[in-house]
């Protein structure tokens, strides 16, 4: 499903560029859960955001379904974004003035859908993820772990193969954590391509395999 060989990125500072991935080839496949795990400022948002078309690579090819994202329009990319990629992040992303069921319901609202449609399978994945009795709660009615759940519903609305998770329990307590690790671990035997982006070691060997990286770099992979 995904394949990335010498995957260079370079953010410019003034007259100097920064490195921030050197050379990064990975293949991840179809039904994979994996983890891309490494310190702060190892270059694991960075590999995200390329892998979610996000961003794009300064050098290198990124293959997404056999084709070749650095060719796509900027249109194309986020055709790509909301319709094959979900992304769960660290900080949620909920809208602050809509209730649950609304956050769950924009990706389809964006694409244009129809809203009693779109309504109905926005309610159904709430109830997937344990929130059938929270669809009219705003996010500040919600605990941390509530408001995850939310955005993995959210993530789940467009039905995409892949999805993304930034660091999904760094804001939680360890129950929380639990909970939201069970949800992906289901979420994944049903049939969903899993990449979560973690520096916390034991939420890491949870998946099936873990790719380390240090200084933009492969550093090793452990399955």
């Amino acid at each position: 499903m995904i394949v990335m060989q010498d995957i260079v990125r370079v953010f410019k500072n003034g007259a100097i560029g920064v490195r921030a991935l050197d050379g990064v080839s990975l293949t991840i496949d179809g039904g994979e859960f994996i983890a891309i795990a490494g310190t702060s400022g190892s270059g694991k948002s960075t590999l995200m955001n390329i892998i979610g078309c996000i961003d794009l690579p300064t050098e290198g090819s990124y293959y997404l379904d056999g084709e070749d994202v650095r060719h796509h329009s900027e249109d194309a990319l986020a055709r790509i974004r909301n319709h094959k990629i979900g992304f769960v992040f660290q900080k949620f992303n909920l809208l602050p003035k809509f209730d649950a069921l609304t956050n769950v319901e924009l990706p389809l609202i964006y694409r244009g859908e129809n809203r009693n449609e779109s309504g109905e399978r926005a309610a159904r994945l709430l109830e997937k993820v344990g929130l059938a009795e929270r669809l009219h709660h705003k996010p500040n009615e919600l605990s941390g772990g509530q408001q995850q759940r939310v955005a993995i519903a959210r993530a789940l609305v467009g039905q995409p193969q892949i999805i993304l998770a930034d660091e999904p329990t760094g804001n939680l307590d360890q129950q929380s954590s639990k909970e939201i690790m069970g949800l992906f671990k289901q979420l994944n035997f049903d049939g969903k391509t899993l990449v979560l982006i973690t520096h916390d070691q034991e939420i890491a060997e949870q998946a099936h395999r873990i790719i380390y990286l240090s200084d933009g770099r492969v550093e090793r992979e452990v399955r």
